[in-house]
């Protein structure tokens, strides 16, 4: 049984590690509360930017010259992975469930895969598992911008258009809430066409021409749809931190008052013992 002095110094560190994880979980609220807010504020914008670009892969093109190369589908040989993970750890088990999905979908495709990585920790187990990283992005920041996620667009986007891969994937970790973060994996090259109806599936007429308008308008789309990613994985972050600070928190805190309790009996039980020592060399003496 430990001595009374190791169990106030173990109280001691127990105590020292929860101020530690409760600042953490404070931090981490903080940082939650400016990346929900940021989410949920691009989430309607990017969702109907999806739904444009799908229902204009779904109309029927007069001319197949007319159609963009983002559009092009092709036999899927080789496939592009862009992963986003965070940098840092101590988000319960965000990171090894979002690892997992990715490496589950590229066993999966059988297909040569290349992957891209953003993020610290993706980045380290995607080297570990001698997978071919094609770039790798880190440092992103709490609140990233669209100017900092535009290289990973720019790398799907170039690899689609030479025929260096024939799909890219998202694979990310969508926020649900505070407690729910689901990692997914979304095609996000070649653009997946809407399942519209005959009655819509009328052609139009652009001006300018499509394939100059389409020009203009996917690569801005995608990377719109990689920067709303980022910010998924942003808000998922710090809500599975701040949940998982809160958690060791709890526990510290049940812990110290576990060995609390265990110091008081092995004081309880030197005291008991003293006193017998005297009481028996009392009896002696007498």
């Amino acid at each position: 049984m430990p001595s009374l002095r190791q169990i106030r110094r173990r109280i001691r560190s127990v105590q020292n590690t929860g101020k530690l994880t409760k600042a953490m979980e404070l931090v981490a609220a903080a940082k939650m509360r400016r990346a929900q807010q940021s989410v949920l504020a691009s989430r309607p914008y990017a969702t109907k930017m999806r739904e444009l670009l799908a229902n204009l892969a779904a109309m029927p093109a007069d001319d197949p010259s007319e159609i963009h190369p983002l559009l092009r589908r092709r036999p899927v040989q080789k496939v592009e992975v862009i992963q986003i993970t965070p940098d840092r750890g101590m988000c319960g088990g965000l990171v090894g469930n979002v690892n997992r999905r990715t490496v589950s979908f590229m066993l999966e495709s059988q297909a040569q895969a290349t992957v891209v990585t953003a993020g610290r920790k993706g980045r380290d187990f995607m080297v570990r598992l001698n997978r071919n990283v094609r770039a790798s992005f880190i440092d992103l920041g709490d609140r990233p911008r669209l100017t900092d996620t535009t290289p990973i667009s720019r790398i799907a986007i170039d690899d689609f258009s030479s025929g260096s891969c024939d799909a890219v994937y998202l694979a990310y970790t969508e926020f649900v809430n505070t407690a729910v973060q689901r990692p997914v994996v979304r095609q996000l090259l070649p653009v997946q066409p809407a399942q519209l109806p005959p009655s819509q599936l009328t052609g139009y007429i652009y001006e300018p021409r499509s394939l100059e308008l389409m020009g203009a308008l996917l690569p801005r789309i995608v990377e719109m749809q990689v920067y709303q990613a980022v910010l998924e994985s942003n808000a998922s972050e710090q809500s599975a931190r701040m949940v998982a600070m809160r958690s060791a928190s709890d526990n510290a805190r049940d812990l110290a008052r576990e060995l609390t309790l265990q110091a008081n009996k092995a004081r309880q039980a030197s005291i008991t013992s003293e006193l017998l020592d005297i009481i028996g060399g009392s009896l002696t003496f007498q």
